[in-house]
């Protein structure tokens, strides 16, 4: 079957605009074709930073005839419903369409709509100059006199319809004043000329003779393998980046991979400013000695030309570029030190956190407080907590920070070890942001734990407290990452913390005013709730159990909340769990059913003098009994013996069902009988909602 090949040259596409673009191209050709009747065995999209390309292979050399019949009015119908049945089915006049008999329905008109096929090149060419307009760049831009925007002007395009074993034709079409073709041009500057193609095959290997490796993947592999191979003949090893190795991928055609120095003076900066100084503005990468950790005065760059000196030149510019710029990190770096972090917080009272919630300096007073109020309950020192909260915003004022955002808390901690704070307070400074995302690790240091929960049970406060809260998808500050971040410093430290009485302490400090302070806490909580259902989720836990748990008071002590739903678990996969829930579903239908029939719902307890049979007796026994023991096993946390005592009632339960009618004609004894089955409710809600559970 044939194949179709796509390209679109142009000047340079930024980096970070490809892959998506390529993807875009991609989806947006093949919905095209199968919308026209043109299913493809297989696409594959390339991007390099001249060029957009696509393969898409096995599509049919047309599309078949189709015919349909759409049925229309009846006849006789008001004009404006023939008017409008005429409009969609593309017909003349009513004398155009026929006329069928229905037995039920009387006659209706019949549209019979024929289309003929045509060819998969007349396709293409008809809709590629719409995908192309319309085309979802970020940012595009026009050039020369024409009103055509793409994200940097368009060049050429090639466009080449065929089977392997034929010569493949034009798809004809024009862009911008650009008429298709099959020509190409190689490299920028290793083969700047143009050159025929016929389809992939011939394409690839001819990029490839000029100079330019289309699959971006495969650019980032001869980068990292030549990187690597370069470090290792240093002695270093490379310090991976996988970021920069996908946008410097996207920086050059035909990658070339060279090595320079620096000043080893430059070596007394923290590491992570050396290496951010070189990535963000030479996009280079740093190495390290693989004895000591710390980072080499050496680094790598790629380039996307041979230099006839072997690349000496090249080196030398960037290696001018770095020394400016470290040199300005090292001035910054210098400069910090001269100023104690605690000389920094009058600056914070100029700087502001948001219009409703004050300064970070008035922030920093609330995680004092905060922090200080937690410390008890995480097993931390108060006073170096009150310190450590005290000191954790500091850095945001320093220069290297201003320069770097990302170096927030780090570079306070570096300012910290540097002025003799405690080990603990320093930890605490960096990690206070911490986690950032799921696969960021959590505060372990009980110090940096109180000043971590501080920092974001104050945001969730604040912003609760100013109605600001994630709708949709829209989550501006963070809030989700906020709950998720106390979730599992919470869960992976196993504290025991009453998160309600948190989130109460975190309220009454902030300075907005709230509009109903009562209802703020247990919607917090609920939102917690939900952040934590979706962790638990993600952790494999079956969202029925959450949801049992949960529908509890009161459940604001994770650790209890994920050890019930853990315990519930096993019960459930049980037989004695299996049985004992078929047996309370059971209760529960027919408790539904009567309360629905009488209109009120089965209260009060049942009467020992009512019972008629055994069963009876033996389950109002066994109900006490096992309500008991599973209340004092959920007073003592020990959910698995509240299961445990659950399973008690399972034959009982089964033997009432065998052995009693519970609607008894007897009105006395089957409202006895209904609150025996209430009684099965409200004993195993002990432990969990049952009614939650599937199965």
């Amino acid at each position: 079957m044939p194949d179709l090949l796509l390209e679109l040259f142009s000047e340079e596409i930024p980096a970070r605009m490809q892959r998506k673009a390529a993807e875009d191209l991609k989806s947006l050709v093949t919905n095209a074709l199968v919308d026209a009747g043109l299913p493809y065995e297989g696409a594959k999209a390339f991007a390099t930073p001249r060029r957009l390309a696509l393969h898409v292979a096995g599509v049919p050399a047309g599309s078949a005839a189709t015919r349909e019949e759409r049925k229309g009015p009846r006849v006789g119908a008001p004009e404006k419903a023939v008017e409008g049945f005429l409009r969609g089915a593309g017909l003349a006049s009513i004398d155009e369409a026929t006329i069928s008999t229905d037995p039920k329905k009387g006659d209706f008109y019949v549209a019979v709509i024929e289309k003929p096929g045509r060819t998969a090149i007349d396709i293409i060419a008809e809709f590629m100059p719409g995908i192309l307009r319309a085309f979802p760049w970020p940012k595009s831009m026009r050039w020369g006199t024409t009103s055509t925007r793409w994200v940097r002007p368009l060049h050429s395009i090639v466009a080449s319809f065929g089977p392997e074993t034929e010569e493949p034709d034009v798809v004809p079409f024009e862009f911008d004043g650009i008429r298709s073709g099959k020509t190409t041009r190689g490299h920028r500057f290793l083969a700047d000329e143009a050159f025929g193609v016929r389809r992939f095959d011939d394409y690839a290997t001819g990029l490839e003779k000029h100079k330019v490796v289309l699959d971006a993947d495969r650019r980032k592999e001869i980068i990292l393998h030549d990187a690597k191979d370069q470090a290792l003949a240093l002695g270093l090893d490379l310090v991976e980046d996988p970021g920069l190795l996908e946008e410097v991928a996207g920086l050059v055609e035909w990658p070339v991979v060279l090595t320079g120095s620096f000043d080893e003076a430059f070596l007394a900066i923290p590491d992570e400013c050396i290496q951010l100084t070189i990535r963000v503005n030479q996009k280079c990468f740093v190495l390290k000695d693989p004895d000591t950790g710390r980072l080499a005065n050496r680094f790598v760059l790629i380039s996307n030309i041979v230099a006839d000196d072997g690349g000496k030149l090249i080196v030398a510019g960037n290696e001018k570029v770095i020394r400016a710029r470290l040199s300005d990190a090292r001035f910054f770096w210098d400069t910090d030190l001269k100023t104690r972090l605690s000389d920094n917080l009058p600056k914070l009272d100029e700087v502001k956190f948001h219009e409703k919630l004050g300064s970070v300096g008035e922030r920093v007073k609330r995680l004092i407080a905060l922090s200080a109020e937690l410390a008890p309950h995480v097993g931390a020192d108060q006073a170096k907590a009150k310190r450590a909260a005290e000191l954790a915003k500091a850095d945001l004022v320093s220069q290297m920070v201003f320069e770097f955002p990302e170096l927030q808390g780090l570079m306070g901690r570096y300012y910290a070890q540097a002025q003799g704070e405690d080990a603990s307070v320093a930890t605490a400074i960096e990690e206070h942001y911490k986690p950032q995302g799921p696969s960021d690790s959590v505060p372990a240091d009980p110090v940096a734990i109180a000043v971590a929960l501080a920092e974001k049970l104050d945001l969730l406060a604040g912003f609760w407290a100013i109605g600001e809260k994630p709708t949709g998808s829209k989550d501006p500050y963070a809030l989700r990452r906020a709950a998720l971040g106390v979730i599992r410093i919470v869960l992976e430290n196993n504290l025991r913390l009453n998160l309600g009485a948190a989130m109460r302490s975190a309220l009454d400090l902030q300075s907005a005013d709230v509009a109903d302070p009562a209802a703020v806490v247990p919607d917090l909580l609920a939102f917690l709730g939900d952040r934590l259902k979706v962790h638990l989720r993600d952790e494999g836990a079956r969202h029925d159990l959450i949801d049992a748990v949960f529908a509890l008071e009161g459940q604001d002590d994770l650790l209890r909340v994920v050890s019930r739903v853990e315990a519930l678990g096993k019960f459930v996969s049980s037989d004695d769990g299996a049985n004992l829930l078929a047996g309370y579903k059971r209760a529960i239908n027919i408790l539904k059913a009567e309360e629905k029939k009488d209109g009120a719902p089965v209260t009060g307890k049942p009467h020992a003098d009512h019972f008629r049979e055994q069963a009876e007796i033996d389950l109002a026994a066994a109900i006490d009994t096992a309500r008991a023991t599973a209340a004092d096993a959920v007073a003592e946390e020990n959910f698995e013996a509240a299961m445990e005592a659950l399973s008690m009632l399972r034959a009982p339960v089964d033997r009432f069902f065998e052995d009693i009618l519970v609607n008894a004609d007897v009105a006395e004894l089957r409202m006895n009988r209904l609150q025996l089955l209430a009684e099965i409710r409200d004993a195993t809600h002990v432990v969990a909602d049952f009614s939650k559970v599937s199965g």
